[in-house]
């Protein structure tokens, strides 16, 4: 049984479709991260399988139980971090799982919480006083209580330093291993690309891609991109670029670099028309495709 799937969803305000006509499975066992652009679907089809908003076409199920119909059902499979989660200054963090369990209803050891989150220090401590990574870890710890079956994270390493944020990638695996599915959104792709088992790329309220990060580089032009040094970087060339059979998009980066997608056979053909235009090439390199360019390929509606 998939441990979350949508199908069909589209979710309208008034004359503005935010989610259109979405299908989408995520696997039991599966780490699915969860990418778009501010305002592409994403916290909004979040917040449906939350059942903080409700589709107003098709329907979402966890584990078989609708998230709309019969929501509290869908909601005991579930443990979430929430982005912009806050936490109460005056309790101490064994505070917070024991308020946890018992909103859940469940019986257990506060530490053994605590212990999976490398927190048992600050135990007694008011979550006040926490620093950030340790704040976020806590929250992560309540919605660990009960061991659900899928652990909904919205920007689960947002603000975090980078040993907060190698942390969290250490406790995601963890709990993956543990059996858990987790279906988490990021807009840090390197942490996304570090972790997941498959992506799903929403654009303009659809799912513009869906498939392991792998499978996106086959997909987006063979799995490599061509960086192209030149003596005078000009947009204008971008037109000469993706004229060539082959390519499949071209832009022009922050450093001055012309970074190009493309069959591995149109990567001559791309440097003869430089150089039939007139373009000095001063340098060219080719490397395996980060989830960022990726990303970038994918929202640009071009593959």
């Amino acid at each position: 049984m998939p441990a979350i799937r949508a199908q069909d969803v589209t979710k309208r305000y008034g004359s503005v479709t935010a989610v259109d006509r979405i299908d989408l499975t995520v696997e039991e066992g599966e780490v699915f991260g969860f990418l778009g652009h501010n305002g592409a679907g994403k916290s909004t089809t979040i917040n449906m399988l939350l059942d903080f908003a409700r589709p107003t076409k098709g329907t979402i199920e966890v584990f078989g139980k609708d998230c709309q119909a019969d929501s509290v059902a869908a909601r005991k499979h579930m443990g979430v971090l929430p982005e912009g989660y806050a936490v109460y200054d005056s309790l101490t963090g064994r505070e917070h799982i024991e308020f946890a369990m018992e909103s859940k209803g469940v019986e257990g050891e506060p530490f053994d919480v605590l212990d999976r989150l490398d927190i048992t220090h600050a135990a007694d401590r008011p979550a006040g006083g926490y620093s950030k990574g340790m704040a976020q870890r806590l929250v992560l710890g309540m919605a660990l209580v009960g061991n659900p079956d899928l652990l909904v994270l919205d920007e689960p390493t947002s603000g975090l330093d980078p040993n907060g944020a190698k942390a969290m990638r250490e406790i995601i695996r963890e709990e993956n291993e543990r059996g858990t599915t987790v279906f988490f959104s990021s807009h840090v792709l390197e942490q996304v690309e570090a972790v997941a088992d498959r992506v799903g790329i929403m654009h303009h309220g659809t799912l513009a891609a869906v498939d392991t990060i792998e499978g996106l580089r086959e997909t987006a032009g063979g799995g490599t991109k061509l960086l192209i040094t030149v003596d005078t970087p000009d947009e204008a060339h971008i037109e000469t670029i993706e004229a060539t059979e082959g390519v499949d998009s071209a832009w022009l980066d922050e450093d001055g670099q012309f970074v190009v997608t493309c069959e591995d056979d149109a990567k001559l053909d791309v440097l003869v028309a430089l150089d039939e235009r007139g373009v000095d090439v001063v340098d060219f390199s080719t490397e395996e495709a980060s989830l960022e360019d990726l990303f970038v390929e994918y929202t640009r509606g071009t593959a």
